[in-house]
């Protein structure tokens, strides 16, 4: 058995009061399909740690920095894994330059496809309750601010509840308020 691939993600983190009802309805559709509790966020970036230390890139990159609005676009759901049932969120011009910048400091050639998101379940489940889920979610705002960020340890590929549960926090950086 071969050890599993690590590699280091980069989340924003949303600010109160999405942070409060992201995190309700991950509780609730974690209890309702009995799938893997996990902290509400959006992947900057995912890649392999490179030579300079994840918490020092984190402070790097997002020390001082203003918090992040990102527009909501809709919920959707998908046939991965990883993107059950989401968030979707507009394309962001300054997200983009710093999922860039993650990809420089960890040294990677390889391509990294930012597409900004917010997970609300991880379940392997049938298209039709994925597709009901999906429409029957409403967000009660229109943006959602980000207010920090983390770096997280991960083992990829992603495709159970033993991965999710597996994610280990490096550091937490805050924003600039």
């Amino acid at each position: 058995m071969t050890a599993p691939n690590i590699v280091i993600a980069y989340w924003l983190i949303p600010a109160e009061p999405a942070r409060r009802f992201f995190t309700s309805i991950v509780h609730e559709l974690a209890a309702r399909f009995d799938a893997p509790l996990f902290e509400p966020h959006l992947t900057v970036y995912a890649g392999p740690e490179g030579a300079e230390d994840p918490n020092k890139i984190l402070r790097r990159l997002f020390a001082g920095r203003d918090p992040f609005q990102l527009l909501v676009r809709d919920v959707q759901c998908s046939e991965q894994f990883t993107k059950t049932v989401f968030v979707q969120f507009e394309p962001d011009p300054r997200l983009a330059e710093i999922s860039f910048a993650l990809r420089q400091a960890s040294g990677s050639d390889e391509i990294y496809e930012l597409n900004p998101h917010l997970s609300l379940i991880y379940k392997t489940m049938e298209a039709a309750v994925k597709s009901e889920l999906a429409n029957s979610i409403r967000t009660p705002f229109r943006e959602v601010t980000f207010d920090s960020a983390k770096a997280v340890a991960c083992a990829v590929p992603i495709k159970t509840r033993e991965d999710v549960e597996g994610w280990r926090v490096l550091d937490t950086q805050e924003f600039t308020q």
